[in-house]
C-alpha cells in the first residue's frame, strides 16, 4: 500500500465515524433509513474504498441537506 493510499484511507475514515456520529443524532424516522446507507458504505469501503468514498460523499450531502438533524449548528468539529 502506498503512503497515499493510506492517506485516503486515513481521511474515508473520519469520515466514516462522522457520518455515524451524525446518524446516530437523527430521530428515529430518519435514523433507519440513513443508517442502512451508512452500513452499505462501510461494507463497500471494506472492498473498494474509492467507489465508498464518492458514495460517502453523496451520503454526507444529503445528510446535510436533511433539517432535521438535531444539533447540526450546536455541535462543535469532533463532539
Amino acid at each position: 500500500m502506498a503512503a497515499d493510499d493510506r492517506l485516503e484511507d486515513d481521511e474515508l475514515a473520519r469520515r466514516l465515524r462522522e457520518a455515524h456520529r451524525r446518524v446516530r443524532m437523527l430521530p428515529a424516522a430518519d435514523r433507519e433509513r440513513f443508517a442502512r446507507r451508512y452500513l452499505a458504505i462501510c461494507d463497500l469501503a471494506k472492498r473498494d474504498p474509492g467507489r465508498a468514498a464518492a458514495r460517502m460523499e453523496a451520503f454526507l450531502a444529503d445528510l446535510n441537506s436533511d433539517s432535521d438533524t438535531p444539533g447540526a449548528q450546536k455541535n462543535a468539529p469532533g463532539d
